[in-house]
């Protein structure tokens, strides 16, 4: 039974939802779990419908137990209350037993972002004498100067890049398109490693509109941009954790911080509630240390 709805949850969220393989994934690892923990109390053989609020609650304890983080269980609890909405609404079931299931609380966690003389000695810390260097500048380039995702960036294409009117169309989450202007410094290092670079190398059938590619002629992993940007921030000694999104967080703190329209970066990045753009207007508050040092009588 759970097998069953499990296969026509997941093509329900491809489907109806249109999520990505990434987003379709985690929901039913949610599901799994569930799975498990009822194998492991001898309920396997209960059907969802059976299934009810005080059995849900017994199993986030259990979780709380192994030691899952508050927002590892929030999102447990989402995947749960989306497969039990997908039952609904097929009508598989008459009842919704994480209807009341309730999600810890969760601080809000500002992230990491670089300085701008942190970004910038990041890209002049590559040495492009090597193969593949003026390829990763313009990886960089491209990920600070157009605040996108990781996943975005390696299925970035050439066909998606309008060098005349400085924009790239982008395929973000759930296969949503958007525009998002691009600086000149980025279409500069672009255009050179395009011309210099790739148009030299033997691109893989399937892989000739992809931007960046590997030395096979194939798209980039994303797991090879982490490696990228781990191995030159050990380079240039820049102490903080840096991820490929972290270039993300400082393009959006940034343009806030210089007095961005709140909406137009909301566009840019792709957000779907301005909410979640707006802990950028949080990031940075140096300048309230200076005003304190300045102004207050007991500094």
């Amino acid at each position: 039974m759970w097998e069953i709805q499990k296969k026509g949850f997941k093509g329900f969220l491809a489907i109806e939802k249109s999520l990505s393989d990434n987003s379709i994934e985690a929901y039913l690892r949610d599901i799994e779990k569930l799975t498990q923990y009822l194998e492991l109390e001898n309920k396997s053989h209960s059907t969802p419908s059976q299934l009810t609020l005080d059995d849900l609650q017994h199993f986030l304890a259990t979780l709380v137990e192994l030691g899952l983080s508050p927002r590892s269980q929030a999102r447990v609890i989402s995947g749960i209350k989306a497969f039990y909405n997908y039952l609904l609404i097929e009508n598989l079931t008459s009842v919704n037993p994480a209807e009341l299931l309730e999600s810890p609380k969760l601080g809000r966690k500002l992230p990491d972002s670089l300085s701008v003389q942190e970004i910038q000695l990041l890209i002049e810390g590559i040495d492009l004498s090597l193969p593949n260097g003026e390829r990763n500048k313009a990886i960089l380039e491209t990920l600070y100067g157009c605040g996108l995702r990781v996943s975005e960036l390696v299925n970035l294409k050439i066909s998606n890049i309008y060098f005349d009117e400085e924009f790239i169309k982008v395929v973000g989450k759930g296969d949503k398109e958007r525009l998002v202007p691009i600086s000149r410094s980025a279409l500069k290092q672009i255009n050179i490693y395009l011309n210099q670079v790739r148009n030299r190398l033997t691109i893989a059938k399937g892989f000739e509109d992809f931007v960046f590619i590997n030395r096979s002629g194939k798209a980039l992993s994303r797991v090879m941009i982490f490696t990228i940007i781990k191995q030159l921030t050990e380079k240039v000694g820049i102490k903080k954790t840096i991820s490929p999104h972290t270039f993300r967080h400082s393009f959006a703190t940034h343009l806030v911080n210089a007095g961005a329209d709140l909406r137009a970066v909301q566009d840019m990045l792709g957000h779907v509630s301005i909410t979640t753009t707006e802990i950028y207007t949080h990031l940075d508050t140096s300048y309230l240390h200076e005003e304190i040092r300045k102004f207050h009588p007991r500094n």
